[in-house]
């Protein structure tokens, strides 16, 4: 007994197919077997038929488990498995946003003999699933590790020409998906936060361009785009300064959605980036857009950049001697007012009329003591090496004390006698004192409240939580591409694996490590019958399918694929 198919054509050219329950019966007359039809079952296209076959299939399962019939018959085995859930999640999430239809809007007519969207797909995944290199990524991940509908034709070199696709076509992708994004999750575009890190190279040379202006081009698959030399010796934010590096600019919003990212050449200063940030901005219809950047990004030509066409910006302000906010502000006598657990703010004005200035004072009782207890740990420290060096006679000593005065953790606190004795300067303990736990936020947007920009400066840490994801999971660094392009194009997919795990993050409520965790226990079988090949897709887990539930995506079909 099986299940039969008919196909009748009908006069429009169209095709109906019946299903019936049907069994050969050998006829002695005729001396060949006859086929007869035990059921129809109806229309293959209506859903009432497939019900009554699912019906009758798990009728029959009840009597003959899987199992069994897989025991008792040895041409039924198991080819492979792979981890499958947290692939199908991203892929879903993928096109959720419409990425792909995205890149085919880029494309527009032009023909590739591969499938760009598959390949930039493969290294997104890749990035969010187990980070390495291209080269990994084609000989051991996608032919090893997962099982990736339509990348099976892939090559090496499809990869590195999507990734130049990608670069040459950057700007457009980018802006396209922020904006299906916004309409998709009602993104909260009114405040954009921007920060910037280092990401350092194990090379020992810079890169030098040519002329003046130290450029170099990419490839014309790339766009034959002009770049400033990227990999440069500049102020390195992991403690690097002896290998050359890149500065990455990224802009996120409230909830932590990256909306666009930036890289310059190694020796660029923060607040040299500003400029070019609020310009590639302009024309994304972020509503009432409010800057917020950290004291890096403070300077007077940067302040007029960020005020220019009404433009609002939340900053935190440097306190450097001698300075307005270290005479004029911090020591303005007023009450604090407390906004949360640990935090009281006080606002400061400075000025008069249209040039005045307008400063908020925070203050965080924890932070304080926790930077009192620090103190005095090292001045413990200090006081034990200075001890020390008065013990001791002779010359011997001068090379430690010039480490201490040299160190970042003692240095700060030490000063000189006229006898070049070294000594704890009291001064500076107790200037240090009085700002423990204390920042000053300056802003120019007069609607928000003294509280509005505390709290707004603070979620500046969705900045932070960003790096934390593209540089320990996502594994943004080793970088093993020396081109321009090809770094900008690394970096631009980094940045896209971020985004699906943060749309995975908002909508469980949990880490993108331990979704995934949960979902790779959903598996993807490869069985090989008499009949073919079947891909099936194991039961998901009830954390997994609580994930499935809040990511309002269907459990993966249990038969993937028949051949």
């Amino acid at each position: 007994m099986y299940l039969r198919e008919s196909r009748q054509k009908r006069a429009d050219g169209s095709v109906l197919t019946h299903l019936q329950l049907a069994e050969n019966v050998w006829d002695p007359d005729k001396q060949r077997a006859q086929v007869k039809i035990l059921y129809n079952c109806g229309r293959a296209d209506e859903l009432a038929s497939t019900e009554r076959l699912r019906r009758l299939a798990r009728s029959i399962l009840r009597r003959c488990a899987p199992e069994e019939i897989v025991a008792e018959n040895p041409s039924w085995r198991v080819v492979n498995a792979w981890p499958y859930g947290d692939l199908y999640v991203l892929e879903q999430l993928w096109g959720r946003l419409g990425i792909g239809e995205v890149i085919a809007e880029v494309c527009g007519g032009r023909k590739f003999d591969f499938d760009v969207e598959r390949a930039l797909f493969a290294m997104v995944a890749n990035r969010a699933c187990a980070p390495s290199s291209k080269l990994y990524c084609y000989e051991q991940w996608l032919k090893e590790e997962v099982h990736l509908e339509g990348a099976a034709g892939l090559e090496l070199q499809h990869l590195y020409r999507a990734m130049d696709f990608l670069e040459a076509n950057k700007e457009a992708i980018e802006k396209a998906i922020y904006f299906r994004m916004a309409d998709l999750l009602n993104l909260d575009v009114e405040i954009v936060f921007y920060d910037t890190t280092s990401l350092h190279f194990e090379v020992d040379e810079e890169d030098r361009g040519f002329g003046e202006r130290d450029e170099v081009h990419g490839s014309l698959a790339a766009g034959r785009k002009t770049y400033g030399a990227l990999r440069k010796r500049g102020h390195s934010k992991n403690g690097r300064f002896d290998a050359p590096q890149i500065v990455v600019g990224l802009a996120v919003t409230r909830d932590g959605f990256p909306v666009r990212h930036w890289i310059f050449p190694g020796n660029t200063v923060d607040v040299t980036t500003v400029e070019r940030v609020k310009k590639d901005l302009r024309g994304w219809q972020l509503s009432r857009c409010v800057f917020v950047g950290d004291a890096g990004m403070v300077s007077k030509a940067n302040l007029e950049t960020l005020a220019r066409g009404g433009g609002k910006y939340i900053l935190c302000m440097p306190i450097l001697r001698g300075s307005e906010v270290a005479k004029k502000v911090v020591t303005r006598p007023g009450r604090y007012q407390k906004v949360a657990d640990n935090l009281e703010v006080k606002e400061v004005t400075v000025g008069d009329g249209e040039r005045r200035r307008r400063y908020v004072v925070c203050y965080n009782p924890e932070e304080a003591e926790r930077q009192k207890q620090h103190r005095e740990q090292v001045l413990k420290e200090l006081e034990a090496e200075l001890e020390g060096l008065r013990t001791q006679r002779g010359a011997s000593h001068s090379k430690r004390v010039c480490e201490l005065r040299a160190s970042g953790r003692y240095g700060r606190y030490l000063r000189l006698t006229r006898g070049d004795a070294p000594r704890i300067n009291q001064a500076v303990v107790a200037a240090t004192a009085r700002l423990d736990g204390k920042f000053v936020v300056h802003s120019n947007d007069d609607t928000l409240s003294a509280a509005d920009l505390a709290l707004g400066y603070k979620q500046l840490q969705r900045v932070e939580i960003a790096w934390r994801s593209l540089k320990s999971g996502l594994k943004l660094r080793p970088v093993f591409h020396w081109a321009p392009h090809r770094i900008h194009a690394h970096v631009a997919l980094t940045v896209l694996s971020l985004l699906l795990e943060r749309v995975a993050e908002q909508a469980c409520g949990n880490t993108w490590r331990n979704i995934k965790d949960d979902l790779r226990r959903i598996k993807l079988a490869q069985l090989l019958s008499p009949n073919g090949t079947v891909w099936q897709v194991t039961e998901p887990t009830p954390d997994a399918l609580k994930h499935l539930k809040s990511l309002q995506i269907n459990k993966p079909p249990p038969i993937l694929h028949l051949a």
